[in-house]
């Protein structure tokens, strides 16, 4: 039937247009003319007279993209779970079933709090979000399902809206139960430890002495780090990937007056936002559905020392709650009411330049002053090559004792690479190297270039660099001098005398080099 006659058929009587399956779609009074371009008519008769049924047809192309859409729902990571505005389940994908440990056809069209009865209003996301109608961003809900099976979620629940009607709502959750019982049972485990250390009277031993080096850059932030071990202020440590900077951190507890209470370190690119809070701060019963007393490591570390690895991965918001942490040396469990005494140190480390994650947004510019009271920048290993034969040989030693090896030796071509090689992977590089490349010593025990990973042979092969022991102490010579003629600004009597060579020699060197000041 076309569009004119259906027009007015519509003018005279009215009617309720359904789908296939029967459910209303429009009446006569809601019914838009634009929708009449997508109806059917079918008549069938009954008796003297008959009946008309009106049904509305998809346009093929929305069919095609609904099919597609639900494809796409169906196949992700994430469990997606929609509710319709009485909070019937009208879409529940594979993801969320398996998630939840749950049938299709066993949530279908029942309401979230009657399958999972552990949820009340209050705890249950999506019937916060069908009472306020305002998005919830990266909740934490733990639960039980049917069978009694512990169930922790991150939710990010938005409602729905169809021309400006609120129609239902919309959840995507990651299933972190597993992630969850790891982060407890480890804030549970480092809480025994540092209890049964404390009633042992044991300390960890890791001090200045085991950081293995003797460059002039290294040595200045050791003596950086010593001083401020005699204090109680926070520490931000800045260093590449591989530099140390736990090693440092544990080095300033451990010299420091609270050597012999906890240091405990907490990595927070880890853990998602949502449950780092909850490991940092702790929680009380009742916070959420599942959530029992446990003190967080801020408690935990009450008269030492927390390690706060990578604070640039921390979200902002979190990182507003530590501040108020350091500003009020006071930790509010999640959940409670109440805030609790805490004294301790924060000492921060991150990856990047400090100040381009202040300006990038991954650091509070106020938390970045509270952090950064004492500065500590660690070199990477390229800028303190000098440095690269004692920790070789600290490594080689190491790993002789660790495997029972009477003997290692290395190659001049394998040391000339270590030296040249910039070590973007640093400290921790190197040392895999040597430990990878002694557990496939040959039998003579030396270690040379075809042992070791393929992008040093690649780089040996493209790179210029000393081929014998002169030349590879006449540039360490060169880096020397370069280096202490720019830490004192060109003083050559200075120099010279900070060498231990003459002041003659020195402009020796300076000619014979081609040094310029």
């Amino acid at each position: 039937m076309d569009v004119g006659k259906i027009k007015e058929l519509i003018e005279r009587l009215p009617f309720t247009i359904t789908d296939k399956q029967g459910k209303t779609l429009y009446t006569s009074k809601s019914f838009k003319e634009s929708e009449l371009k997508n109806c059917q008519l079918y008549s069938k008769e009954v008796g003297d007279g008959f009946i008309l049924n009106l049904y509305l047809e998809e346009n093929p192309i929305d069919k095609i993209l609904k099919h597609n859409f639900e494809n796409i729902l169906n196949s992700i990571d994430e469990g997606i779970h929609i509710v319709d505005k009485k909070g019937e389940t009208i879409f529940y994908n594979p993801t969320m079933a398996q998630m939840e440990g749950m049938e299709g056809h066993q949530v279908l069209y029942k309401d979230v709090l009657a399958m999972f009865p552990s949820l009340t209003p209050d705890t249950s996301t999506i019937h916060r979000v069908l009472k306020t109608k305002k998005a919830i961003y990266d909740q934490v809900q733990s639960y039980t399902n049917y069978k009694g099976q512990r169930i922790v979620t991150i939710n990010t629940t938005v409602p729905l809206y169809n021309n400006g009607e609120f129609v239902g709502v919309l959840e995507i959750s990651k299933n972190v139960t597993r992630l969850q019982e790891l982060a407890e049972k480890i804030v549970d485990l480092q809480q025994q430890l540092y209890t049964t250390k404390d009633k042992k009277g044991e300390t960890e031993n890791f001090t200045f002495n085991h950081i293995i080096g003797e460059s002039d850059k290294l040595k200045k932030i050791i003596e950086y780090g010593k001083r401020a071990a005699k204090t109680d202020s926070s520490i931000l440590i800045y260093g590449e990937t591989g530099t140390g900077k736990e090693l440092f951190a544990q080095s300033i507890h451990y010299a420091s007056k609270r050597r012999n209470k906890p240091f405990i370190a907490q990595n927070c690119a880890a853990l998602p936002e949502s449950l780092l809070e909850g490991i940092l701060f702790g929680t009380v019963k009742g916070s959420f559905t599942g959530a029992v007393d446990r003190p967080g490591l801020l408690q935990q570390a009450d008269g030492g020392t927390l390690l706060l690895d990578e604070i640039n991965s921390m979200g902002l918001d979190l990182q507003a709650k530590l501040l108020r942490v350091l500003q009020d040396k006071k930790v509010r469990p999640i959940g409670s009411t109440k805030e609790i005494p805490v004294d301790v140190r924060i000492i921060a480390t991150t990856n990047t330049e400090p100040r381009e994650s202040v300006r990038n947004n991954k650091i509070r510019q106020d938390l970045y002053y509270r952090l950064a009271v004492v500065n500590i920048e660690i070199p990477p290993l390229r800028e303190r090559r000098n440095d690269i034969i004692l920790l070789t040989k600290h490594f080689i030693e190491k790993y002789k004792r660790q495997f029972d090896i009477k003997d290692v030796r290395i190659s001049k071509e394998v040391m000339n690479l270590f030296y040249n090689y910039p070590w973007p992977g640093n400290v921790r590089e190197l040392q895999h190297v040597i430990e990878g490349a002694i557990n496939i010593l040959p039998e003579d025990h030396i270690i040379t270039v075809d042992i070791l990973p393929k992008h040093l042979q690649q780089w040996v092969d493209t790179k210029p660099k000393p081929k014998t022991l002169p030349e590879l102490l006449e540039k360490m010579e060169v880096e020397a001098i370069t280096e202490k003629l720019k830490e004192l600004n060109g003083n050559i009597s200075k120099t010279a005398e900070e060498l231990g060579i003459s002041r003659q020699n020195l402009q020796y060197k300076l000619k014979k080099y081609k040094i310029h000041i």
